[in-house]
């Protein structure tokens, strides 16, 4: 329930606050004086659209904030703390912004939330209802779901839906698949000589560097091996020669040479143990370059191996990477997309399966929402001709036609069951009810769609429903009625109604005027709160139009009497109701 409401530069509404209690609002006055922009306001809190537009020209931004009282939303308490957000004595706060930019922000409890929260929690909860909406009625496909809310039959309806929709995609997968097949079989065939020949490769990570180094050994053997050997005796000296004195030789006789030196002059010290480290380190290079001699190889069979190896390796390289990189990371695409394509007739058989078991509850989804649906369009077609009799429809029929989807190959039942419902109406006794679209006056569409409402809102209690002159096209004395249906619905529910009808403003718990005056060439809006005597006059008014003479007073405080008398009283008075 709104508690209070607060409107801030929204249109020409400069500055409103409105408190609201239990039971019918009322919401009056002239025609374009405002009144539509209090349920615009509360469109806002609900998550709607918001434009720059409604800004109001001069101000930065059109800010909306109301309390809710939440002790009989015990659904919604649990989804704000699911969030975070906190919930004291049954009080939240929710505000919203629209900037001159077009930026919106809302705020759920003191926290800043994206304004999609603010439908997730509201969108239900605040129920606008429009004149537009009960045209609404005139589509068939809107009739079927009317029907599974009466029928608390909606969870097996979404039940339906998803299934419906989950056999359709995998019905198609399969189909996708299975008509891929031949397709998939070639794919397979030319993917895996592919890999076969990279397999039989089986190139090695580093394997190019190590055959191109192993490639110019062998090739360049002798040669190595030669001046190896000849780098090996410019150190040691060669030993056919006994004359020629090799480089360590040298390096040593130096070394001896400063030794006695040292002793006379320390400081030659460490360039003589500089000569005997670098005398040993020629011999352990001389040492290696013999070995590295005597392992050198003339091997024109391992060349031969090494130079085929190469020539495959660099016929691969055009069809799959232009260096080993590529080649090893085309071998894994490879084998990822043969395991994909043998993957897919397992998935072919999988899909089967799984339609199988979808079908099956599917069929047992459908048939449970058709058992449903039967008893329950007897019971919403009584309790909406009840209704209408109230309504000044005493004689009015309305039928809950069920006939039978055509379904698509293959599926057991239509998007929303087997069934597709479609009301059926007779204004008159003795005429056939005839599809609501084509028999319904403007009146009486508002009426069932009223009708409708009550039925559906019967079953629940505590939420927000607000009613935009869905009694357009009645007359007076329907309107009597109708104002009684709706002070019925505010015993179950807060109800804000704008009307033009005195009689069903007379039905109100509370009645709020929307005034628009001009000042200094500029237009505003206000919302007043409307006392006893104020509500007369405002009745006056609205039956009598601009000359009102007592007894158009007389008939006004009749009609709050009248009101007063058929009003049950809330289930949850907490604020006393006013006027």
């Amino acid at each position: 329930m709104i508690e209070s409401l607060r409107i801030a530069n929204l249109a020409v509404l400069e500055h409103a606050e409105i408190e609201f209690g239990p039971g019918l609002h009322a919401l009056t006055g002239e025609t374009g004086a405002g009144k539509s922009i209090v349920l615009g306001a509360l469109a806002l809190l609900a998550g709607g659209r918001a434009t720059a537009d409604v800004v109001r020209d001069g101000a930065g931004e059109a800010r909306v904030e109301a309390v809710f009282r939440t002790d009989r939303a015990p659904d919604l308490e649990a989804a704000l703390r699911e969030r975070g957000l906190d919930v004291e004595d049954h009080t939240v706060i929710v505000a919203r912004s629209v900037s001159r930019e077009g930026r919106s922000r809302a705020w759920v409890a003191g926290r800043l939330v994206p304004v999609s929260v603010l439908a997730e929690l509201l969108g239900e909860r605040l129920e606008i209802s429009s004149q537009h909406e009960s045209q609404r009625l005139r589509r068939p496909e809107s009739h079927g779901r009317l029907l599974d809310a009466f029928g608390g039959l909606l969870p097996v309806r979404e039940r339906v839906e998803r299934g419906y929709a989950a056999l359709r995609a995998i019905r198609a997968e399969h189909a996708r698949l299975e008509a891929e097949a031949e397709e998939r079989a070639r794919r397979q065939d030319f993917v895996s000589f592919q890999l076969g020949e990279l397999d039989a490769a089986a190139l090695q990570p580093g394997e190019f560097d190590a055959l191109a180094t192993e490639h110019a050994r062998l090739v360049h053997a002798s040669e190595l091996r030669i001046e190896a050997s000849s780098a090996a005796a410019a150190l040691c000296g060669d030993p056919l020669q006994s004359e020629e004195v090799g480089a360590i030789d040298r390096v040593d006789a130096a070394a001896r040479r400063l030794e006695p030196l040292a002793e006379l002059d320390a400081t030659l010290r460490p360039q003589a143990e500089r000569l005997r480290a670098a005398a040993a380190e020629l011999a352990d290079a001389a040492r290696d370059l013999e070995r590295y001699a005597d392992g050198v190889e003339v091997d024109p069979e391992r060349l031969a191996a090494v130079e085929a190896r190469l020539a495959l390796l660099e016929r691969l390289r055009p069809k799959y990477g232009r260096n080993e990189d590529e080649l090893i990371a085309c071998r894994e695409r490879l084998a990822a997309e043969l395991a994909a394509i043998t993957g897919g007739d397992e998935r072919v058989r999988a899909l089967a399966d799984e339609a199988t078991q979808l079908h099956e509850r599917l069929v047992a989804d459908a048939a449970e929402l058709s058992a449903g649906r039967a008893p329950a369009a007897e019971r919403l077609a009584r309790t909406v001709e009840a209704s209408l009799a109230r309504l000044d429809l005493p004689g009015a029929r309305l039928e809950v036609a069920l006939e039978s989807v055509v379904a698509d190959d293959g599926l057991p039942c239509g998007p929303s069951g087997a069934e597709q419902a479609e009301l059926r109406f007779s204004a008159n006794p003795g005429e056939a009810p005839r599809a609501l679209r084509r028999v319904a006056s403007g009146g009486e569409l508002s009426r069932i769609f009223l009708a409708l409402k009550n039925a559906l809102r019967s079953a629940e209690s505590g939420s927000v429903l607000i009613f935009d002159e869905v009694d357009a096209g009645i007359g007076g004395r329907a309107a009597d009625r109708v104002g009684a249906l709706l002070a019925e619905l505010g015993a179950e529910h807060q109800v804000l109604c704008i009307t033009h009808w005195p009689q069903i403003a007379a039905a109100a718990t509370t009645q709020l005027r929307v005034v628009k005056r001009t000042q200094n060439g500029r237009t505003s809006a206000s919302v007043v709160h409307l006392d006893a005597d104020e509500r007369v006059e405002e009745l006056a008014r609205m039956a009598g139009g601009a000359r009102i003479g007592e007894a158009t007073r007389a008939h006004a405080r009749e009609l709050l009497q009248a009101g007063a008398r058929r009003r049950k009283p809330p289930r949850n008075p907490r604020a006393a109701p006013a006027g």
